[in-house]
């Protein structure tokens, strides 16, 4: 499977084990950056760029990496066609692939272990997505309001 890693400074010790890992695995794995420790970078940059890689191949994953793993959701997320969850045990990346057919994840690296970590990342490239009707309406539902803006109707209550 290709695997798109992205990360800031803070997240950059915990892309270089994953890519390693990874490749190790037998995955192709693409480290999008960046390629040096910088203290002051940004992660907008290198999540906006995950997340496109991701789009334009489809079939693939990604992985955001920062501090929090908040801001890198947040980023690339607003790629069109990502779907990235903030991912802080194994059983969340299972759901995000499983429900929301995610195609990012964000992690935490001041929150986690390697370890840890690892783990999660295992469990979102293991696991598909599921298929169920009433999720691939919800994904739908985003899709559209991702393309048009337009808000749904609200249910009567």
């Amino acid at each position: 499977m290709r695997l798109y890693l992205g990360s800031d400074h803070a997240g950059f010790e915990l892309k270089g084990h994953l890519v390693n890992h990874l490749i190790k695995q037998g995955h192709d794995v693409v480290d999008v950056g960046p390629h040096a420790y910088d203290p002051e970078d940004d992660y907008p940059a290198f999540c906006f760029h995950t997340g496109a890689k991701v789009v334009a191949d489809p079939g693939s994953l990604g992985i955001v990496i920062g501090g929090s793993g908040n801001g890198e959701q947040i980023a690339a997320n607003k790629v069109p066609g990502v779907r990235s969850a903030l991912v802080w045990k194994a059983e969340i990346a299972q759901l995000a692939r499983q429900h929301n057919d995610s195609n990012v994840i964000a992690i935490g690296a001041r929150q986690h272990t390697l370890d840890e970590a690892t783990a999660f990342v295992e469990a979102f490239i293991a696991t598909p997505f599921s298929g169920d009707l009433r999720h691939a309406r919800r994904i739908d539902q985003l899709a559209s309001y991702e393309k048009d803006r337009v808000l749904p109707e609200l249910p009567a209550s």
